[in-house]
């Protein structure tokens, strides 16, 4: 097992139209806004930009995001990361019944020398770090939600 390499997948299930959602997650420089671990979002053009993310632990990642897919017939928002993190993460966003299933994954391997060479000890914590950055974002999105 590569231990510096993570695969996750996250379920948020969302009272709120999927063309809300889909809209609230395609505005990438907006997530500062509502997502307290998304600390920044520079836009490098109309496709890519630089973001940066800081969770529990005291460290930053920083990533150069480029967008791959745009669909939003499918509910689909895919970026490549290259950076502290290089690899891909995808939204899909689907109707539910009365709700909105968004559906994450991402596939990342870790750039940043402190966390390659912890990569082994310390996993449990990055896990955690990432868990606790999702429910950030989950909860973030579902107030915005509620304001617009």
């Amino acid at each position: 097992m590569d231990w510096c390499r993570y695969r996750f997948r996250c379920v948020w299930e969302l009272a709120a139209e999927p063309a809300a959602v889909y809209a609230a997650l395609e505005r990438a420089e907006e997530y500062p806004n509502w997502w307290p671990q998304v600390r920044e979002v520079t836009p490098l053009d109309d496709r890519s930009g630089i973001a940066r993310f800081r969770s529990l632990l005291p460290y930053d990642l920083v990533v150069t995001a480029r967008e791959q897919r745009r669909d939003p017939d499918a509910g689909v928002l895919e970026i490549e990361m290259n950076g502290d993190l290089d690899g891909w993460a995808r939204w899909t966003v689907t109707a539910d019944g009365g709700s909105t299933h968004v559906l994450y994954e991402q596939e990342v391997e870790v750039r940043k020398p402190l966390m390659r060479r912890l990569s082994l000890p310390a996993r449990p914590v990055f896990l955690l770090n990432h868990a606790l950055m999702m429910r950030g974002g989950r909860r973030g999105l579902r107030r915005l939600l509620k304001r617009v």
